[in-house]
């Protein structure tokens, strides 16, 4: 792909390039859209075409932690290119594994982030200062995984009995450490990783054979995986595949400079995306987000194994499942207004939603109403049009007929 070239971001080349993109040997489709919110009316264009995806390079070694329902890194770099400089702050307020802050991260771009759940920050920090496999590997042959307090045998659904112990005994360490305030960045690394590792369907994880590791299935399902599948939890050395999945989230990774020319650091926040108080006003640039599509997908059933692993009870976690339209544009509208405040003028938001309740409800105008509500100015509705995925495939859904076929962004500015 070709690079582009960095000047200050404006309403007018961004919308050219999204007209002229034709980088895929397609050309981008434009119609109006009409609207009319609270008395106020106007014309946004949709633009359709293949933005990201198809014909794209592989995305970065540290974006490889599994999530549920987490866009493709091409989409945020899509935005973060064309609509920010370097130096320039990104936000997200539901940052999920944090695909968007890790390409900010990666562009030289100052990552805000912010979730309600804890697992988020807990997932993303440690990529965001990667540290080095020689003191990865020192720091495992310091902890003791041989002795651990809490007794779980629910989990042997999962593990052997001699892997639980193991999990257990680091679970126990990076908790004690934590409360100690003495948790490091390399502490943080390993716990991220054992996190990854918990539950999956190849011999790289610890367990036995269960679903992908983006969703933690109940004990009760994964005894009756092990009953149709008549397997027994076998046992996992655990720190072996620590190394060799910090291995492959290193392989793509160069340190940035070392006195590097914009402040970087970044600032990761777990508060209801309605008032992330702590983020400042007028602090970001751009925002590029995905918020939760109703309630397509329920991330507290999904993680309660990984936040089993970091102390946290999932079910007590305040997510939201919004059944209706009308309760997620009253959330969202509350949502823009925040970002609203966050982004300073002449900056961008991209609020990415998609298509749900088998294709009957697209939700980028839903999005539009809630951010002209919130005080927002629609610039164009970006949609990029792709084929299914791998795994979508392999879990029997097919194009035009189920899922998410397209990615569906409102892009608003700030004026």
């Amino acid at each position: 792909m070709r690079a582009i070239v960095m000047q200050k971001p404006s309403y007018e080349n961004f919308i050219q390039s999204v007209v002229d993109f034709n980088e895929f040997g397609s050309q981008t489709h434009l119609e109006p859209f009409e609207w009319e919110v609270d008395g106020k009316k106007g014309t946004t264009m949709k633009a359709t075409n293949e933005y990201w995806t198809s014909q794209q390079r592989q995305a970065h070694s540290l974006h490889e932690i599994s999530y549920r329902a987490c866009y493709k890194p091409q989409l945020p770099r899509f935005f973060i290119e064309r609509l920010s400089l370097p130096g320039d702050a990104v936000y997200d307020p539901f940052m999920g594994r944090g695909t968007t802050q890790m390409e900010a991260f990666l562009l030289e771009r100052k990552p805000l982030g912010n979730d309600i759940n804890p697992l988020s920050k807990v997932l993303l920090a440690p990529r965001l200062s990667p540290p080095r496999i020689e003191d990865i590997e020192q720091r495992l042959r310091e902890i003791d995984l041989s002795k651990c307090e809490e007794k779980n045998p629910d989990l042997l659904a999962f593990y052997h009995a001699d892997t639980l112990k193991e999990l257990i005994a680091l679970k126990e360490y990076c908790l004690e450490r934590e409360k100690k305030g003495t948790l490091d960045e390399l502490d943080s690394w390993i716990r991220m990783v054992a996190i990854n590792r918990l539950s999956g369907h190849s011999p790289g994880f610890f367990s036995v054979y269960t679903l992908p590791p983006n969703q933690a299935v109940s004990v009760k399902r994964q005894l009756k995986i092990n009953e149709n599948r008549n397997q027994v939890p076998e046992y996992k050395d655990i720190t072996s595949r620590i190394i060799k999945k910090s291995k492959s989230l290193l392989k793509d990774w160069n340190e940035h400079p070392s006195n590097p020319t914009k402040d970087l650091t970044f600032q990761l926040v777990n508060q209801d995306a309605q008032n992330a108080s702590d983020i400042a006003e007028n602090s970001a640039q751009l925002v590029v987000t995905s918020p939760p599509f109703l309630d397509v997908i329920n991330y507290q059933a999904d993680n309660w194994l990984r936040c089993w692993f970091i102390g946290v009870d999932s079910s007590q976690i305040e997510i939201s499942q919004l059944k209706n339209t009308e309760l997620w544009e009253e959330m969202m509208t509350s949502v823009l207004k925040d970002i609203h405040r966050i982004v300073t003028p002449g900056g961008f938001v991209a609020f990415e939603v998609g298509e749900v309740r088998g294709g009957t409800v697209l939700l980028e105008e839903n999005a539009l109403r809630c951010g002209v509500k919130a005080g927002l100015e629609p610039a164009i509705i970006l949609i990029n049009a792709q084929e299914f995925t791998k795994t979508a495939n392999t879990w029997g859904v097919e194009n035009k007929n189920k899922g998410t076929n397209t990615n569906r962004i409102v892009v608003f500015r700030v004026v």
